[in-house]
């Protein structure tokens, strides 16, 4: 996979003005298991920026992961599954000091205007899948809170087990899931789930159950689910640039490995990064595998220089063909170091 990045507008024919190597891609430790085990985990409980905000407290559950365990620093992230376009691969976690459990860093997928947005999260091996699920369902910390993150899931929602075969995970949740929310709010709900499942490698796909009862038709809007589905299957729910690494209150450094993917006029998107000055530091041209109506990646290393270091934003946008405004997709609160 190669991505291209420029300073320069391309012309609609896509004449490649510069090429920028991607990050050397790194390679992850998947494994898929089919038992079941007991996992331990709880809520978010982070109040300000971090690249690994905390999950405190207890829940208990019967979960049986065979969940890629891959982990990644600031300013990197855990990919999605192969059935879905995503990122490169992560590089695997050694064994914490003293031998204790693996942390594994991963996302978890609240909703920033509507949209899909992923948040870090750090999880412990080899419940990853079930320890994040449930991370999901604690819903979004004081920090993320305060930049407009949200959740459409009801608060209550107990996850009862996720169990993964043959890259599907089953994901089993109390009945509380699908109570109250129009269409808008179902279909958000399943793509946070569903987001944030995928973001494992061995997690292609995942079906629904209710307290234990196969999901075939979701909610009083209907919405099918007569089998599992993928990210695909949200793609109105996903920003035409979605930024997979770095996530919000992450701390970057120059320079700052930038990928995802996007569904964007002629593949072209833009990454503006503003420092703690407010000085835009860098506003790059990048194109995507692919585009316009087919979602593609992205994977770019971006060089900056900061007045100072401090609060930042990454901007991802993209240039309107019709009259050439911006069009933001995302916003992400960073730390920008110099």
């Amino acid at each position: 996979m190669s991505t291209e990045i420029s300073t320069r507008r391309p012309p609609h024919r896509l004449r490649r003005v510069m090429v920028l190597a991607a990050a050397a891609l790194l390679t992850s430790s998947a494994a898929t298991a089919c038992g079941s085990e007991t996992g331990t985990s709880g809520g978010s409980s982070g109040t300000g920026p971090s690249s690994t905000p905390s999950i405190g407290g207890t829940t208990g559950g019967t979960t049986g992961d065979g969940t890629g365990d891959g982990n990644t620093t600031a300013g990197q992230g855990s990919s999605p599954g192969s059935g879905t376009p995503g990122g490169p691969s992560t590089p695997s976690t050694p064994t914490t000091p003293g031998g204790g459990p693996r942390q594994v860093r991963t996302a978890v997928y609240f909703l920033h205007r509507e949209k899909v947005s992923p948040a870090p999260r750090t999880v412990t091996a080899p419940t990853t899948a079930a320890d994040s699920l449930r991370a999901l369902l604690a819903g979004p910390n004081r920090y993320e809170r305060s930049h407009g993150r949200t959740t459409a899931i009801p608060r209550g929602t107990k996850l009862n087990s996720v169990v993964v075969d043959r890259h599907i995970a089953t994901v089993d949740l109390s009945g509380r899931y699908d109570d109250g929310g129009g269409s808008l709010s179902m279909q958000a709900r399943l793509a946070q789930v569903v987001f944030t499942a995928t973001r494992f490698p061995s997690i292609h796909k995942v079906q629904f159950e209710l307290d234990g009862k196969p999901v075939t038709a979701f909610g009083g809007e209907g919405i099918v689910l007569d089998e599992p589905v993928g990210r695909a299957a949200f793609e109105d729910l996903s920003p035409l640039v979605l930024v997979e690494s770095p996530m919000i209150g992450d701390t970057i450094r120059t320079p700052v490995r930038v990928w995802g993917t996007a569904n964007t006029f002629e593949a072209t998107l833009r990454l503006k990064i503003t420092d703690a000055a407010g000085r835009t530091v860098a506003d790059p041209y990048v194109t995507a595998t692919s585009g316009t109506g087919t979602r593609g990646t992205f994977d770019v290393a971006i060089p900056y220089q900061a007045t100072r270091s401090g609060a930042g934003l990454l901007t991802a946008y993209w240039d309107s063909p019709e009259d050439g405004r911006a069009v933001i997709e995302d916003t992400l609160p960073l730390t920008v170091k110099r």
